[in-house]
């Protein structure tokens, strides 16, 4: 839980008591009750919520492998430089260098403005 273990625990209990004194401490303590208690009945309605909104497909997902911290970039980024073209695209570029042609495949261009004053929405605004 957040790399707090007992002894950070402590620690922090202990400088609770000096700081708040043994008089508003039981307030304090209650009040981060209620607030974790909030927190949890929020974060089980949105689980609930998300399981009537999904329906039968909630219990088919596999919410480990959508958890954003297993992402490492570099690991994505070698493995996307690692990966071999597709078998089509060596087909066409070898076909394309045993026909003696050097030009690389031309990309499509994105469609410009016209020249002259930039588009306008008059809606957007």
């Amino acid at each position: 839980m957040f790399g707090l273990t007992f002894e950070k625990l402590l620690v922090i209990g202990v400088l609770a008591v000096f700081l708040l004194g043994p008089e508003r401490l039981p307030k304090y303590a209650a009040g981060l009750a209620r607030l974790v208690k909030g927190i949890r009945n929020m974060a089980s309605g949105a689980k609930e919520r998300m399981r009537d909104e999904m329906g039968d497909d909630f219990d088919d997902v596999d919410w480990r492998k959508l958890d954003p911290r297993q992402y490492d970039p570099r690991r994505i980024i070698r493995d996307a430089l690692l990966d071999s073209p597709p078998t089509s695209a060596r087909v066409s570029s070898a076909a394309t260098v045993a026909a003696g042609s050097a030009e690389k495949p031309r990309r499509p261009r994105p469609a410009r403005a016209k020249a002259g004053a930039a588009p306008y929405d008059g809606e957007a605004t």
